[in-house]
């Protein structure tokens, strides 16, 4: 094995001992990574490589001002350079670089991890193009024509068309049977295809001398071998197919839309007072893998941010996380502005909409019940969540998510998620998107 092999084999094993994508989203730094590029850390192993011994510095061909003469003294070790002074190996803290993934093979690799399978809808068409010609129509140019189309429906009536010729013709001359007893024999005990004008043309063809040949039908059925159509195609091959205007269709492209499939996030965050650190970060550690893994899933993605105490008002993704106020808690105020934005810039006959919020589900009294509840119901959605962060358990005051779950129970477009720890975070990741999956 050479240098080159061993320096991509110590490649190979820091991309395989990166962060594992749970342990990332519940503990990694986020903060490196952006809304379109997911920065995990890996750990890089250091490459072997040569080095000089600072102890031999000074000696023959390494020393200042030519060649030394011998017996020369070489010097003596610099400061520093002794065993366990500055320089030893093993002091500095571990490296660390990042694996850059994109949205889209974050939201594959969580998919695999979590056991996801979303399969996003396009809404909106941006365009028509012609797909191959496999649709018919009765008119058209006669290069469109379907002749292989026509060719096997006439083949189809010829051959239903089709019966022994000979074999009624010899019928025909059976003693004391004329057109009608052989017409009647042909239909009702052989099956055959023939006209009653077919049966009287032979008849007036045929000999008078030889009407009388067969004394019976088993005379004339032990002297003419019946043949089938297949025998007498193979014999004598088709000289004409039947081809009518009614069996002529033309074809024409397939007209395909192409939709784009476009979604808007809105992400409700609640910053009244009783939001402090940890339950911010629990938001965090949820909204933004969601944005990450729904961007992947999408063509076009954009988001709305919402901060809200007893107001609501839009913020900057970069401000979203941080934001603190002092103020009380009404929850309805901030849906109340998100369906304000949807209904005016993105209606859900173009796009897939998610609306997810995330407090301590603290609310102003009532508040539930009177307008958060009814205001879910009139903003359409793919999904509606809510996401309670309680690291210290439920307070007495703290009902929104159970009043929500209450009233949506069972309900395919809404999910409601309880975090009390960093552990927390993968499980109200899958009960939200496993909630979509569903609704797919």
């Amino acid at each position: 094995m050479g240098l080159r092999d061993d320096i991509e084999r110590y490649k190979d094993v820091g991309e395989d001992r990166r962060q594992d994508l749970s342990e990332f989203i519940q503990y990694g730094d986020l903060g490196q990574s952006r809304r379109d590029e997911v920065n995990i850390p890996i750990k890089i192993i250091d490459l072997p490589e040569f080095e000089y011994d600072q102890r031999d510095m000074g000696g023959v061909g390494q020393g200042d001002g030519g060649t030394p003469e011998p017996g020369d003294p070489v010097g003596e070790p610099e400061p520093g350079d002794e065993d366990g002074e500055d320089g030893d190996p093993g002091e500095e803290g571990g490296e660390h670089e990042y694996y850059e993934m994109d949205p889209e093979e974050f939201a594959e690799e969580l998919d695999e991890q979590l056991g996801l399978d979303l399969d996003p809808k396009g809404k909106k068409v941006i365009e028509e193009k012609e797909g191959d010609f496999t649709d018919l129509t009765r008119t058209g140019p006669t290069g469109t024509l379907d002749f292989e189309r026509l060719f096997k429906k006439g083949l189809k009536r010829k051959l239903a068309m089709d019966f022994d010729r000979d074999y009624v013709r010899a019928a025909l001359q059976i003693d004391g049977w004329g057109p009608a007893k052989v017409f009647e024999w042909a239909r009702q005990q052989e099956n055959l295809p023939v006209s009653r004008a077919w049966i009287e043309s032979a008849y007036e063809e045929l000999p008078r001398d030889e009407r009388g040949t067969y004394a019976s039908l088993e005379e004339m059925e032990t002297d003419i071998e019946r043949t089938s159509t297949a025998q007498r195609i193979r014999r004598d091959g088709i000289d004409q197919v039947p081809f009518r205007r009614e069996d002529e269709r033309y074809r024409y492209p397939e007209i395909i839309e192409e939709r784009e499939k476009n979604v808007v996030v809105v992400n409700i965050r609640d910053v009244s007072g009783s939001m402090r650190q940890k339950k911010r970060e629990l938001v965090e550690r949820t909204f933004t893998p969601l944005d990450w893994y729904l961007q992947g899933k999408y063509d076009n993605a954009e988001f709305v941010y919402i901060a809200h105490d007893a107001d609501a008002w839009e913020v900057e993704r970069d401000d979203f996380f941080g934001i603190r106020s002092g103020g009380g808690t009404r929850i309805s105020s901030a849906y109340e502005l998100a369906k304000e934005r949807l209904d005016e810039e993105f209606p859900f006959s173009e796009w897939n909409r998610y609306v997810f919020a995330a407090g301590d589900s603290e609310n102003s009294s009532n508040d539930t019940e009177d307008k958060v509840i009814p205001l879910m119901q009139e903003i359409d959605a793919n999904l509606h969540a809510y996401v309670e962060t309680q690291p210290s358990g439920n307070a007495i005051n703290a009902t929104h998510a159970e009043e929500v779950q209450q009233h949506f129970g069972g309900s395919d477009d809404v999910a409601v998620a309880y975090i009390s720890s960093p552990e927390d975070v993968t499980d109200a990741i899958y009960e939200i998107l496993s909630t979509e999956e569903d609704n797919e």
